[in-house]
């Protein structure tokens, strides 16, 4: 079942230019230069029932905007939006009841009440009858082991806190539908990692769809197979994560371990160092050579104690993708 259908989906936004100084001002205040800013650019693009999509791309690349679209918050400038069989920009309460939004860097807690006060707000917004509210509050408060922090004010709780219990408050009511902008931003890598396992784990049990952005590449690679690169407001590759990291990503790392020193020229022709001390080394292979190249490491004279096959970091190979501007991939 498809729950997001985007047709040629375009976002701009009008802005003036004014030169510095009171004359400027003057004269700007009877005529000014008007520009458009275009945030999307005519992207197309469908998203099944339960997929859990990464939506990836560089700051001002249109990842939020394209998100406050599929939300209702603003209205597309161009093409067409089909969200969970409604038109967001027509913000339908039954439309609402659907979906949440959690943005990292946006509070919808009330901050100078505790987080419980604002969970049962949202009760009354979504209308939730007491028993089935409960139920579904005590669950996602065992997941997360939020129980002492409750009834504390949300302004005296740290990030990690806060952010669980943000996503807390956007799953009351159910949603079929949720967008995280940026969950675990800030954070540290314990929070990073008790929320990347929730929201794999609720997006199997309850098969709820989910959007991620994010620029922890962490988050992307353990959470989503599919991923959406956009950049400069385009669309720059939709697919499987997999598929990308092996066209981008034609090399895979052997992490050495030796017992005794070894010297960078006894390396040198299993591949290339990528990083080296006296005791351990990474070296780059081609892909289809790192079983066979392993293998030789394991025989050799280096006195190997551990090695590993690892991928190529996924910050890198996202980061050379960005470079190509809008080309697509």
């Amino acid at each position: 079942m498809t729950i997001i259908k985007a047709e040629h989906l375009s976002k701009s936004y009008e802005y003036y230019r004014k030169q510095p100084g009171m004359l400027a001002t003057v004269v700007n205040f009877f005529r000014r230069e008007t520009l458009f800013a275009e945030a999307v650019k005519d992207i197309s693009f469908s998203i099944n029932e339960g997929e859990l999509v990464g939506f990836l791309g560089p700051n001002g690349a249109g990842k939020t905007t394209t998100l406050k679209m599929l939300s209702g918050i603003i209205e597309p400038s161009a093409g067409s939006l089909e969200v969970l069989g409604h038109l967001p920009a027509r913000r339908e309460v039954p439309f609402q009841r659907m979906f949440s939004l959690v943005m990292g860097q946006k509070n919808q807690l009330i901050r100078q009440l505790p987080a419980a006060d604002s969970f049962l707000l949202n009760k009354a917004l979504y209308g939730l009858p007491d028993n089935e509210y409960k139920e579904h509050l005590q669950e996602l408060v065992d997941v997360f082991d939020a129980k002492d922090i409750l009834d504390i004010q949300v302004r005296k709780l740290s990030l990690g806190q806060r952010m669980k219990c943000e996503i807390i408050a956007s799953l009351i009511h159910k949603p079929k539908l949720l967008l995280l902008d940026e969950p675990t931003i800030g954070l540290d890598v314990v929070a990073q990692k008790s929320i990347r396992d929730f929201i794999k784990r609720y997006n199997e049990e309850k098969k709820t769809t989910i959007i991620l952005t994010s620029h922890y590449m962490q988050d992307i690679r353990e959470l989503c197979k599919r991923v959406i690169i956009i950049n400069l407001g385009q669309i720059m590759y939709d697919g499987s994560l997999e598929k990308l990291i092996d066209k981008y990503a034609p090399h895979k790392v052997l992490r050495l371990t030796f017992g005794r020193e070894v010297m960078p020229e006894a390396l040198k022709q299993y591949g290339d160092i990528d990083s080296y001390e006296s005791h351990s080394a990474s070296i780059k292979v081609l892909r289809n050579e790192a079983k066979s190249t392993a293998a030789k490491l394991l025989t050799s004279t280096l006195d190997i104690s551990d090695i590993m096959i690892d991928e190529e970091n996924i910050d890198d190979i996202i980061r050379q993708i960005f470079k190509r501007g809008n080309q697509a991939i």
